[in-house]
């Protein structure tokens, strides 16, 4: 009779955790952004989260209103900085549909900064610019990934010879 009421009470628990939860949101990249200027949302991300230096990279573009729905079109540029420098440049092109996608390169590590100009939709009619960064992949941060790893692993085998041979001694004790 109590195995009979312990899986009600599971049942019941999971039926009602289900209403708890309404709403889910997909994991935000870490190089990712969002800002907005005037009555628009310029929304900016790259693939991979982490580029590497030299590696090919692609740049995902998104452009709303307010309420988050996308645009029809929009006439968007990019500026590339680093260190203050402008090292190159993505001339403005109309684009249909509210995404844009463009593959790029990062030659060096740090932070790069983008300076997306979207053009013809400010209530002058001038130029929205939107600043954004991307950061690059550098040697360390190998090791810096390598040794949270090392760290997790060691930890999970610290635990397991603390805690196997004790639920190994039980279960024959039993």
């Amino acid at each position: 009779m109590t195995q009979r009421r312990l899986i009600f009470v599971f049942i019941f628990l999971i039926l009602f955790s289900f209403s708890i939860i309404y709403e889910a949101h997909a994991h935000s990249m870490f190089n990712s952004a969002e800002s907005t200027i005037g009555d628009f949302r310029v929304q900016i991300a790259t693939l991979p989260e982490i580029p590497s230096n030299g590696e090919p990279m692609q740049i995902l573009f998104r452009v709303t209103d307010l309420d988050y729905e996308e645009v029809d079109r929009f006439t968007m540029g990019v500026r590339i900085f680093y260190n203050d420098i402008q090292i190159d440049a993505i001339p403005p092109q109309s684009h249909q549909g509210g995404h844009w996608e463009t593959d790029y390169v990062l030659e060096r590590s740090g932070n790069h900064i983008f300076r997306v100009d979207l053009y013809d939709v400010a209530k002058d009619g001038g130029v929205l610019t939107y600043i954004f960064n991307i950061s690059t992949q550098n040697p360390f941060g190998y090791a810096f990934i390598f040794s949270i790893a090392a760290g997790s692993i060691g930890l999970g085998v610290i635990l397991c010879y603390i805690y196997i041979p004790r639920i190994l001694k039980s279960l024959t004790k039993a």
